[in-house]
């Protein structure tokens, strides 16, 4: 799926392996440690507005092949995403839609009080370690789009999807919503070109600070 003029890097054989390795034994590790609170967290969403506890939403992985992944719902259901589409559209026409130097939706009506929390701390996203578990994703790589999203991507960044979506990335490391769609895709083609089994663990040692900072993260 490469349509870069750049030569991308080509990995160790080593490589993929011992990535998929260290991703299982992380995920096996954090499931046992947060097993207790993400129970805890799942029986605060129940609590707090009608509706499960989990979202599940259809994404797009390596090679473009979808698959279910899942979160802590952080909105209200039934909610309605034309102002999202709307919002990734603009950006992709190059339009600048920053709110205080935001990227996201302003002050979004569908997220709840606890969903605020969720997202600010990115404690949403831990559910996703199933995903990493069942080899959906890894625990660095790009963001796992949408379908919709993804065909609103200019050819030239087909080549984020040679690799597996991420948990973590570096966009995530980088500014997260400080950050628009376009520079997210140029980092996701800069991760891709220059991938190797140090620059994951490079990644994933800068997220820890990246979230105890909340840098970017709403």
């Amino acid at each position: 799926m490469s349509s870069g003029v750049e030569q991308a890097r080509l990995p160790a054989r080593w490589e993929p392996v011992a990535r998929r390795a260290v991703d299982l034994l992380v995920v096996m590790i954090a499931l046992l440690v947060l097993a207790i609170p993400m129970l805890l967290i799942a029986m605060a969403i129940r609590l707090g507005t009608p509706g499960p506890a989990l979202y599940r939403q259809q994404r797009l992985g390596r090679g473009g092949r979808p698959f279910t992944m899942y979160k802590f719902r952080t909105m209200r259901t039934g909610c309605s995403d034309a102002q999202h589409r709307a919002l990734i559209a603009r950006e992709l026409r190059g339009e600048d839609t920053s709110v205080d130097g935001s990227w996201k939706i302003d002050s979004d009506p569908r997220v709840t009080r606890i969903g605020s929390i969720l997202r600010r701390t990115s404690v949403d996203e831990l559910p996703q370690l199933l995903n990493v578990l069942r080899g959906q994703m890894s625990l660095v790589g790009p963001r796992p789009c949408l379908d919709w999203e993804a065909e609103m991507f200019p050819a030239k960044f087909a080549e984020r999807f040679d690799v597996p979506p991420g948990l973590t990335g570096l966009w995530q490391v980088s500014g997260r919503s400080t950050m628009g769609t376009l520079e997210m895709l140029e980092l996701d083609l800069a991760y891709v070109r220059s991938w190797s089994f140090w620059t994951d663990v490079a990644i994933l040692l800068r997220t820890i600070p990246a979230l105890l900072r909340g840098h970017g993260a709403r």
